[in-house]
């Protein structure tokens, strides 16, 4: 033995590794402190002895494999595996040389058996989860699922297991399914309610989550949680229904009493027209003035409930307020009142341009008719978010109290003297139907800032 070989034994013997070399014949030729320990074998029961004598029941375990694949291939392999007889996990790395096998092996029990224990968690937590729990690959089939979708689906695992989620979704959903799925495999997590087909053909209502599985900062799948909101989503269809029956009820009462006034107006002046024997041009007026108050009454109604055509499109919506506020400024001006328009850069949104058209007909019309005394109007753009633009009319006309504000938007409730009411309902239920809101604040005597938000993109618009 040389210096070289005795300086690098001394080496060998101090690193953490267990190290041992084998000759061309499977014989210990040199074992570290550390292969002493971790075998309990001392190096005077081993050196010269075969290994494969020495650890028989290794035979029938992947070290063997790995190691004759190694001599005969002359590649070094890397690879872990349990050694039931020690109760280890051992990660061992072997290279081979024509003089025989130099192998590195480390104790890796305490590791693997949280690594386990960490793996069981998740698995208790997928397997046991109330809620359907399931994953996907990059191209949208099943890759595992729980107990909890099976019950919620009616299909087996193995009914699931490498199918397209999508031949599950109701149709009218599969372009809005595929839509979320992409936004995830892109990275983003997506929350969204989508329908699918129970195996016995009923429709279900769910709430789903898509997240991405991302192992070593790229992703390889998604997880999704699915909750049954079928119950919640019939609860809230009896609460809307009941909601707009009561609303019927209060519109019924309402508009009894709107009509019932120029009714009872023209009645008075029919009968006294019948009792005269010439007609005064001044009761002539009286009467089609409410006749026309009737008139009014009845076409907002009719605009109110009457489905509307919908063109969904994108607009420049810089532009329809353009236009907006050109066919009001004859009206503000007669007024005495300069309409002013500010606005941020904003590209196309998704909506109706002739119902948001009409909504800000409706407010700029009744910031005109709130200002007797002239003055501004001034009509902001913004680009207020990625997902959202805002729109403020500020004018300064008379306020409104706090003790009206909370009626503003009810049917039939006007500070106009003239006023149904209908004109506001019609804003906010067009502004709701886009998926925007719409909010706003006063000081009597000072004036009003309305503020529309409206949504860049929008799939549909509900009437």
């Amino acid at each position: 033995m040389n210096i070289t070989q005795l300086d690098t034994f001394d080496i060998l013997d101090k690193i953490t590794d267990g190290f041992y070399a084998l000759d061309s014949n499977w014989n210990f030729i040199y074992l570290n402190s550390e292969a002493e320990k971790i075998l309990n074998r001392s190096k005077e029961k081993l050196l010269g002895k075969c290994v494969w004598d020495e650890f028989a029941d290794a035979i029938d375990l992947p070290m063997y494999t790995h190691y004759l694949s190694a001599m005969e291939s002359q590649q070094s392999v890397n690879f872990d595996f349990y050694y039931p007889s020690m109760k280890q996990w051992f990660d061992v790395r072997a290279y081979p040389s024509s003089e025989g096998l130099s192998v590195y092996f480390l104790d890796i029990t305490d590791l693997k058996r949280k690594n386990i224990q960490r793996d069981q968690h998740y698995q208790s937590l997928f397997t046991n989860n109330l809620d359907a729990v399931y994953s996907f690959d990059l191209a949208g089939r099943y890759m595992s699922v729980n107990k909890a979708l099976e019950k919620l689906s009616g299909y087996s695992e193995e009914d699931l297991v490498n199918q397209s989620f999508y031949s599950f979704v109701v149709e009218e959903d599969i372009q809005k399914a595929i839509y979320y799925f992409g936004e995830a495999v892109r990275g983003t997590p997506q929350t969204f309610n989508c329908k699918v087909n129970h195996k016995n053909g009923r429709v279900i209502h769910c709430k789903m989550t898509n997240i991405p599985i991302t192992v070593e900062d790229k992703i390889t799948g998604i997880y999704g949680i699915c909750k049954d909101i079928t119950l919640q989503k019939a609860a809230e269809e009896s609460i809307e229904k009941a909601e707009k029956l009561s609303l019927v009820g209060q519109l019924s009462a309402s508009i009894a009493h709107e009509i019932r006034n120029p009714l009872t107006t023209l009645k008075g002046f029919l009968q006294l027209i019948q009792a005269q024997e010439e007609i005064n041009p001044v009761h002539i007026e009286i009467l089609l003035s409410e006749m026309e108050r009737i008139e009014l009454i009845t076409s907002e109604l009719l605009l109110l409930a009457k489905p509307q055509a919908v063109e969904l499109g994108e607009e420049n919506i810089k532009e329809t307020l353009n236009d907006v506020i050109t066919l009001l400024q004859s009206q503000a001006l007669m007024k005495n009142i300069d309409i002013v328009f500010e606005y941020d850069h904003v590209d196309a949104i998704s909506c109706v341009n002739n119902q948001v058209k009409q909504v800000f007909i409706n407010l700029i019309k009744n910031a005109i008719e709130a200002m007797s005394d002239g003055g501004v109007i001034k009509v902001v753009l913004f680009d207020f978010s990625q997902d959202t633009v805002l729109i403020e009319i500020v004018d300064q006309g008379c306020g409104i109290s706090k003790e009206l504000a909370p009626n503003i938007g009810l049917p039939f409730y006007s500070t106009k003297e003239k006023g149904t009411g209908l004109g506001m309902v019609t804003t906010y239920k067009i502004i709701n139907d886009h998926g925007g809101k719409i909010d706003f604040e006063s000081t009597s005597g000072e004036g009003t800032t309305f503020r529309v938000y409206l949504p860049k993109k929008m799939e549909k618009v509900m009437n």
